[in-house]
């Protein structure tokens, strides 16, 4: 299903990542503001009413675990993210997808829970975990290019023993 929502988007596959998600607000999503050129106004437009939608969740696995996330794979979603969410469950969570691999930065901006973000490369292998507070402007920069970026709650890859290196599994 995920496969076919990135090829319905242009988003081209590698072959070699049959088994292995290809590659997971980049100052631009990430960060919350920048895809769309603004610094997250619109988004905060949409307020709260943007969460009430029912959402579609997409199987995942990571280090073995079975996660179901929410796609971001547009501008207008990586750019909304989570925010104005109060809560997110115990193995759920969001991949941002990009069109290319590069350096990617997030900040919390308009996001009332905390994170933790895991830097996916196109090969399917995490590059960076990071932490993020609540409502902070501070950017946090993937440390290597990355085409993928996956939001869960604060703790829990390090709870699940998911370390860089390890990979994200269709």
């Amino acid at each position: 299903m995920l496969r076919e929502r990135l090829r319905e988007r242009g988003f081209v596959l590698v072959a070699a990542l049959a088994a292995v998600l290809a590659a997971c607000g980049s100052a631009d999503a990430g960060v919350r503001g920048t895809d769309a050129g603004g610094n997250g106004e619109q988004a905060a437009e949409a307020g709260a009413g943007a969460v009430a939608q029912a959402v579609e969740l997409v199987p995942l696995r990571v280090g073995g675990i079975e996660i179901q996330v929410e796609i971001a794979d547009d501008a207008d979603e990586r750019q909304r993210g989570l925010m104005y969410r109060e809560s997110l469950e115990e193995n759920q969570g969001m991949l941002f997808v990009y069109p290319e691999q590069r350096t990617l930065g997030f900040w919390m901006r308009n996001t009332l829970i905390p994170l933790d973000i895991a830097y996916i490369d196109r090969e399917g292998r995490i590059v960076d975990i990071q932490q993020m507070e609540p409502q902070t402007t501070e950017t946090h920069d993937s440390a290597a290019p990355a085409m993928y970026a996956l939001e869960m709650n604060q703790g829990w890859f390090e709870a699940n023993g998911i370390r860089i290196g390890d990979l994200i599994e269709f």
